[in-house]
């Protein structure tokens, strides 16, 4: 499982996770990516969290390097096996 670190918690979370698995405490979530809210709250050192619901949806969060952690709904725990590098790079 790959992990990134949670803003500047010193804590490290899964990439991918169900919703509700992880303690979203604090972070800024979002249900669509706001390039200045994510901005402001890197700026801040809060954890991101993003809402996701499609493989393009997943791709799209994890290029921002703000991005802490994607959540996915238990409907598309499918994109927990998502394979990041094939689905980038080809």
């Amino acid at each position: 499982m790959r992990e990134r670190w949670f803003g500047a918690t010193g804590r490290r979370v899964p990439e991918i996770a169900l919703e509700g698995e992880v303690d979203v405490t604090g972070a800024l979530v979002l249900d669509t990516l706001d390039a200045e809210a994510l901005r402001h709250a890197h700026d801040e050192g809060r954890p991101v969290v993003v809402r996701a619901r499609s493989a393009a949806e997943v791709k799209a969060a994890l290029a921002r390097p703000e991005v802490s952690c994607v959540v996915v709904p238990e409907s598309e725990r499918g994109l927990l096996d998502l394979d990041l590098t094939e689905l980038t790079y080809g």
